[in-house]
Parts: C-alpha cells; structure tokens; sequence
C-alpha cells in the first residue's frame, strides 16, 4: 500500500526541496549521510585482550612458549650459545579468589667451544620452577610464590650439581593499549655438590599492543651471579622489538623477536643477542 501526501493546490509539497520542511530533511538527511567515527571491532578488541594475557605473567590463559635465544661472543673464540626455553604455563584456580601460576623453564642448550681445547656441548641446562599465588580481582596485579632451582643438565658445562629455592614475585599494570611490570627472583642454593649459588633475576616487561594484533615490546632479564666478584657479577641486556598475535586457523599463535646488546656483562661474556620466541595460547 502506497503513501499519499494531500495538499492543497498551489502549496508546495512539505518534502520538496525548497520547503522549511525539504531543507531540514535535507540538512539532516546530508548529516546522515557524514562518515561516522571509526569504531574498533570487538574481533580487534579481543585480539588485544588476548595479546595482553599472552604478556601477562600471571594471566589466566594455558600456554607454551617456544623461546629461541641466539647468544653471540662468548669467550676468546666468540662462541654461539643457542638455548630454546621450554616454558609452559598452567594456571589452576584455588576457590572463588585466588590463581595459582605454574611456570616450568626447561633449557635445551647448544654450545660452542668458547675457548680453546673447551669443545662444544649439545644438551639440557638447569631447570626452574615457579609457583605464583594471585588474587584474581585486585586493583593492583601481583603474584608472590617460591622458586626452585633444578640440577636437570646434562654436562657439567651446562649448569651446577645444586639445588636451590628462593622468593619471586612480578607486579604489573595494564593502562589503555600497555602492559608494563616487572618479575623479580633471588635462588640460593641449599644442597648438592660444588661451590654454593647465589642468583638474582629481574626482568621488567614494557609492551604496547596495536588494534591489528601487532605490539612493541622490550622484555629483558638482567642477571647478577653474587657468588662472582664485583667485575662480573652482572650481565644486563638492552634492547626490545616486535611482537604479533596471530591465528593459525582457529588457534592463537604470539610471535616475538627481540635483539639485546650488553653495556654490563661479566669477562667472557655475549655481545649481543637476538630471541625468537612462539607461543601457543590455549584460551578457555
């Protein structure tokens, strides 16, 4: 059924154009018709979300992070040390308030020959367990749990016959696109054989995530050996990268590459580094 407009004759038509009625139907129909602000899709959202629990420490997402560090200029002879950190990550809920974050770092270590008549080492560093306990709804996002210290190697080149436990605790802030925080850990050695481990390792995480699952990134750890003297106890990298969330099918995949130098780095020490890291995201 059609719409008909009466008017009397000679009376111009309240939609036509030069009529008061014409002209605000057309300055508002004109308005209408303006490109609207760009609004960010709920995909690119979630991406981003998801890009976050990806960086977050203490995020309630199961994940297994393939980390590839290519550590280049040890020794007199600038050996090559080539670690791939297996890393996963298993959070397990205690009750209504509380996450416990399991997180295992198993090195696989190839190593050449830093000095002469040394030879070079294919196989397992030592191991470290960490156990962070976190309040799921908190203003402020932290988690504090012990660290162990595993003698898992494989030759005495790739590690120490001790094992160790000490404090470890990250806390961290996730305002607009950041995520920034900080991770610290001491592991004092309490049994084994050979001369006693003192560790300490920070490392703070300062990432900023794109809307296309892009983000920039600098994730160093900075090292201190105490049982070293003063000369070599530290060994601090700086740098940073690119990082990017992608879907592999239907599963998110976090791609990371980092290169570091090394203002302070103990006698023997890397020049420089670059990490390569994958991770497998299995969000609930």
């Amino acid at each position: 059924m059609g719409i008909h407009v009466y008017r009397a004759f000679g009376e111009p038509h309240p939609l036509a154009h030069g009529s008061e009625f014409g002209r605000s139907c057309s300055r508002s129909c004109w308005f209408s018709r303006l490109p609207s602000e760009p609004r960010i899709s709920s995909t690119k959202i979630r991406n981003v979300d998801l890009a976050k629990k990806s960086q977050n420490p203490l995020g309630d997402i199961i994940s297994l992070p393939f980390e590839n560090n290519f550590d280049v200029g040890f020794g007199p002879k600038d050996a090559l040390i080539y670690t791939l950190n297996l890393k996963p990550v298993y959070p397990v809920h205690l009750g209504d308030d509380w996450l416990l974050i399991n997180r295992l770092t198993l090195p696989i270590v190839a190593q050449g020959e830093r000095f002469a008549g040394e030879g070079s080492e294919f196989g397992l560093g030592d191991s470290v367990y960490q156990a962070f306990f976190a309040p799921k709804d908190s203003p402020v996002i932290w988690g504090v749990g012990p660290a162990f210290l595993f003698p898992t190697h494989t030759d005495k080149r790739l590690g120490n016959d001790k094992w160790g436990m000490g404090p470890s605790a990250v806390m961290l802030a996730k305002p607009g696109p950041w995520l920034i925080g900080s991770l610290v850990q001491q592991i004092w050695s309490y049994a084994g054989s050979g001369s006693g481990v003192s560790l300490f390792s920070w490392q703070y995480f300062l990432n900023y995530n794109f809307s296309n699952g892009w983000y920039l990134t600098s994730t160093p750890t900075m090292t201190a050996n105490w049982k070293q003297n003063a000369g070599n106890t530290w060994t601090i990298p700086v740098g940073g990268g690119v990082g990017k969330l992608l879907r592999i099918g239907k599963a998110p995949v976090d791609f990371k590459l980092q290169g570091f130098g090394y203002p302070e780095r103990p006698t023997g020490g890397p020049d420089w580094s670059v990490q390569l890291q994958v991770k497998l995201l299995f969000p609930k």
